[in-house]
């Protein structure tokens, strides 16, 4: 008995240890890319050599996020493949398309209407699974949805931007795609072999992993605001205002999904917070390579500002238990 009561504890406590974590990691992910925006608004000559980082520190974190996967993880595609698949394709065809819906009516400039586009056009986002869980969603959902989007992304994210943001602006797609191959594609599936033949190590390494990753995606974003520190002063208002809109659509329109496939509402949570949370910094860096420093700026206010959103709806649901 005492035994039996010990491992419970040790468990309850264990539970405990990872929600703590988790909420300081939600807490702390938009305030450290807040300052690391900062650091490149104030003192953008410090940061305008370091472009050529962007892409490596981007495949670190699609590094770490292989890392963090297992096979089992996909084992939901095929136990119940609806939410997953319908998830991702209200994904890939929501957020782009509202993208281009908020860069018309709001009238942008080219660059930044592009830029606005390409988030959309880009797979889940990296701190969506934690946020998922703060939420009480459905987190096995999450990953899953996360892991195919991601995976898919080198064909869907330069078809997308072809067809949409080339209104605006000239995309080779076919080097886009080879980019997101480089960045996203060959250091995922390079993260879930290590996991595979090194489980036990990456396990003891597992708990720095979204440390890791948030202080690649601070860099990114610092680099990025730096490179378009002119174009914040310009336009920095209007571009705010047009990613919370583009978000806001992405969140609601994505829990709507998840009424449409009727689908409980811990997966309607996780839709509508994958759909909403969208991998900005490979957007930014995609945006910075292919069309302009300033068609890298919604990416960058993106990073920062769905953090803060996907916190406040984590808090909230937090406080409403799923039907």
């Amino acid at each position: 008995m005492f035994n039996e009561n010990s491992g419970e504890v040790r468990e309850d406590a264990d539970t405990a240890k990872i929600e703590k974590d988790s909420r300081i990691a939600v807490l702390l992910f938009p305030a450290l890319i807040l300052l690391g925006g900062l650091c490149g608004m104030l003192f953008p000559q410090a940061f305008l050599g370091l472009t050529g980082w962007i892409n490596p520190l981007l495949m670190v974190i699609m590094f770490c996020m292989g890392l963090t996967l297992t096979l089992p993880d996909f084992a939901l595609i095929f136990k119940n493949p609806l939410p997953v698949l319908g998830g991702v394709v209200a994904q890939f065809v929501i957020m782009p398309a509202m993208g281009w819906l908020v860069a018309t009516v709001l009238h942008l400039e080219p660059a930044l209407a592009a830029g606005l586009i390409l988030v959309g056009c880009a797979p889940g986002g990296t701190a969506s699974n934690v946020v998922s869980y703060l939420a009480r969603g459905n987190v096995a959902l999450s990953v899953a949805m996360t892991s195919v989007s991601t995976l898919i992304a080198p064909v869907l994210t330069p078809l997308l931007a072809l067809w949409l943001a080339g209104q605006y602006m000239p995309v080779d797609a076919g080097s886009m795609a080879v980019s997101v191959v480089q960045i996203v594609l060959i250091p995922v599936v390079l993260g879930l072999v290590l996991r595979m033949l090194l489980n036990s190590l990456v396990l003891k390494v597992n708990a720095l992993l979204p440390w890791v990753s948030v202080l690649a995606i601070t860099f990114v974003v610092t680099i990025i605001i730096a490179g378009s520190a002119q174009a914040i002063l310009s336009a920095g208002l209007l571009v705010l205002v047009a990613v919370i809109l583009h978000n806001g659509l992405g969140l609601l329109l994505g829990y709507g999904a998840g009424v449409l496939l009727r689908v409980p509402d811990d997966a309607r949570r996780t839709m509508a917070i994958e759909v909403g949370m969208q991998n900005s910094g490979l957007a930014g860096g995609l945006a910075k390579q292919y069309f302009s420093p300033e068609a890298a700026l919604p990416a960058a206010v993106f990073s920062v500002w769905h953090n803060l959103s996907g916190a406040m709806v984590a808090a909230y649901w937090r406080r409403k238990k799923a039907e």
